[in-house]
């Protein structure tokens, strides 16, 4: 009885220890990460006269009263605070110094997003492991005529890095792994969808978006159907092959569109 007691107790700390550990790695993967631009206030608990307000220098040095020049690019806010308060302590200027860091504008850690995306522009990364959806989402998400293909743009050990990611298929199929984490400087372009034309004897002629894998007569569906007069005999595809040739081809209903494919619909002659 007491060797179980004492088992279920040490099993409770054990995991009380192993919980406070990820809630700790969890708020360090929250944390902002301080990077050149940026401009934070600097206090030091009971010393206001330490109090400032001071910018990242372009190789990640800010400058702090009595201690001079503190390397804080690449560091969480709370590394940040870690580091002056040792700096303080360690040179005698407070005993037990209770140092806060609070990022006023930011400006060291951005990325860009461009193209087909309800509020394009440059977001900060507020905290520290954001993944590309988090910036789409923070740009508004993609806008109604967005691809499903966006393109990512970055530097990754000092080597350019472009990949280009399938939103619904990571979502869809479990490939995470796509969801790429960010840093500052990255870029996110979003094209706009894949068009397809549909003119002749439609009901709704017109530029439509090209679904995955939509047919013929899928895209005849979107156009409207033939008009009382049009007829399915004798369909027309303009496409334009990759070499810029253009190209009349004439489908079968099953047949899958390409984009910038143009269909026409001619006339019933009974």
């Amino acid at each position: 009885m007491i060797l179980r007691f004492f088992l279920r107790h040490l099993f409770v700390v054990a995991a009380l220890v192993f919980g406070l550990a990820v809630s700790a790695q969890a708020a360090d993967e929250r944390e902002y990460v301080l990077g050149p631009g940026d401009i934070v206030r600097i206090t030091v608990f009971q010393n206001p006269d330490l109090t400032t307000e001071v910018r990242v220098s372009e190789k990640g040095v800010l400058t702090f009263p009595l201690i001079g020049a503190v390397s804080v690019g690449g560091m969480t806010t709370s590394a940040a605070e870690t580091e002056i308060a040792t700096r303080l302590r360690e040179g005698g200027f407070v005993r037990q110094p209770q140092v806060n860091v609070l990022p006023m504008q930011i400006r060291g850690n951005q990325v860009s997003v461009l193209g087909q995306v309800n509020r394009p522009g440059r977001f900060p990364l507020e905290t520290a492991n954001l993944r590309l959806t988090d910036m789409i989402a923070t740009a508004g998400g993609v806008a109604a005529g967005g691809a499903d293909i966006v393109v990512f743009v970055g530097v990754r050990n000092g080597k350019q890095v472009r990949r280009e990611v399938d939103l619904p298929a990571l979502f869809i199929s479990g490939d995470l792994a796509s969801n790429l984490p960010l840093t500052g400087g990255d870029l996110i372009y979003v094209h706009r969808a894949p068009m397809f034309y549909i003119y002749g004897e439609v009901n709704r002629p017109g530029a439509f978006r090209l679904e995955r894998n939509m047919s013929v007569m899928q895209g005849l569906a979107t156009g409207g159907g033939t008009s009382a007069r049009g007829t399915t005999r004798g369909l027309r595809i303009h496409r334009r092959e990759a070499n810029g040739a253009l190209k009349v081809v004439e489908p079968g209903l099953d047949d899958l569109l390409k984009a910038d494919d143009v269909i026409y619909v001619k006339e019933s002659l009974f």
